[in-house]
């Protein structure tokens, strides 16, 4: 992007908004989310071990053991207790080797989603700068006509004093002219939003951008008119569908693996004492337990999970290869706009040129001929104030296109 955009302010700008964006911060905290899950996936394939110190006092009721009279046994004991459990399942069928697999692909599913808004992030900043400074180019245009109206009304005054022309041509010029002054409240509210805008992409309040000017922009111009499609894979929205159909993948072979039995192996070890000063004393105590678990009935429960999975699969793949269709549409769509934009750029400024000298012209044969009206003049006047308004959105088109596809493509291109 600091090829494509070489302008310093918005550079700035870029970088402000990576480095305090929310929805990026979000993005990459559920990266970290995606990295614990993955770590606890790795950890399912190593056997467990718990540690266990325990003392217990138990007091048995005289009366609830029934001991014939006389006898005399001692009904409170403590149990000293300490012990080390391990369990592991093997892994025969894949099925904690699918998971992890799952948890990976999850991962760079995460990671390559917070490329996509940090994409989407910087392609918002650049339309929302360029737009400002669309609007900030209207407005001066927009002043500038609003001065030269008004030199126009005086005009038309002396014009009507000198009898060459009358009253309503003199009220047709401030109507004009209050025309022009009635759109500057709309382009300073649209400038104070766009601003406002721009703030939250930064994630600032609201508040005064710095910016250049629209005429020191220069769009970037080595564009091909062919993209190849191998470009597509940059993308990183598609690389997070390809990530989401491997994960699916994998959890379908998850679902399968519930179906067959599962072996796992347990085995406690330790020391266990009725007195603590005799506690290493003869107290070694372990056993070791070997098992087999097969499913028989589990009330539907493993069908119903492996044909969600391989529903949730194929709605993935179909994800995938919407997302691929998408991604090709927005590419053309930003090379035809760009390429449609430099061709209106030539014939605008032709078209400008053209009504400039039709107002020149305009007025001079209304000064000194009565081959005209002011009606030609002011018909002249709202040509050449639209089309320099157009020439803007000509400008504006071809620098947003560029943006367009450089969020087409993934983030730019090689």
């Amino acid at each position: 992007w600091k090829t494509l955009f070489a302008d310093q302010s918005l550079q700035l700008l870029i970088e402000q908004g990576i480095n305090g964006n929310l929805d990026l911060k979000q993005a990459i905290e559920r990266i970290k989310v995606a990295e614990a899950t993955l770590l606890q996936s790795r950890a399912a394939l190593l056997p467990s071990l718990i540690g266990d110190l325990s003392v217990t006092d138990n007091k048995q009721s005289v009366a609830a053991l029934n001991f014939p009279p006389g006898i005399n046994i001692n009904t409170e004991t403590q149990l000293y207790k300490a012990q080390l459990s391990t369990s592991w399942e093997a892994d025969i069928w894949g099925r904690l080797s699918s998971a992890k697999r799952s948890a990976y692909a999850s991962l760079l599913q995460t990671d390559a989603a917070k490329r996509a808004v940090q994409t989407q992030l910087i392609a918002n900043i650049a339309n929302a700068y360029y737009n400002l400074l669309a609007l900030d180019k209207q407005l001066s245009i927009t002043e500038q006509t609003i001065k030269i109206r008004q030199a126009d009304v005086e005009t038309m005054k002396s014009l009507k004093e000198g009898a060459v022309v009358n009253g309503a041509a003199v009220v047709q010029s401030e109507a004009n002219l209050y025309a022009a002054q009635d759109t500057l409240p709309d382009l300073k509210r649209n400038i104070r939003e766009t601003e406002n805008a721009l703030s939250i992409l930064l994630g600032k309040g609201p508040g005064k951008i710095d910016r250049s000017t629209l005429d020191q922009q220069t769009a970037y111009s080595n564009l091909q008119t062919g993209v190849s499609a191998q470009l597509l894979q940059n993308r990183p929205d598609v690389q997070a569908a390809e990530f989401a159909f491997r994960a699916a993948f994998e959890n379908k072979n998850v679902a399968r693996a519930s179906f067959y039995p599962a072996l796992t192996l347990t085995a406690n070890a330790g020391l266990s004492s009725l007195t603590l000063k005799n506690f290493f004393d003869n107290s070694l105590f372990y056993n070791l337990i070997g098992g087999i678990t097969q499913p028989i009935f589990n009330k539907g429960q493993n069908k119903a999970r492996l044909k969600t999975a391989e529903a949730q699969q194929q709605i993935a793949f179909y994800n995938f290869q919407q997302t691929l269709l998408t991604s090709g549409q927005e590419v053309s769509n930003a090379l035809y706009a760009y390429q449609t934009a430099e061709e209106k750029e030539k014939t605008r400024a032709m078209q400008v040129a053209s009504l400039t000298k039709a107002v020149d012209y305009t007025k001079e044969l209304l000064r000194y001929s009565s081959a005209t009206n002011y009606t030609d003049v002011l018909t002249s006047e709202q040509s050449l104030l639209a089309a320099q308004l157009n020439s803007i959105n000509d400008r504006l088109q071809k620098l947003q296109s560029v943006v367009n596809l450089y969020k087409a493509l993934g983030g730019g291109w090689k």
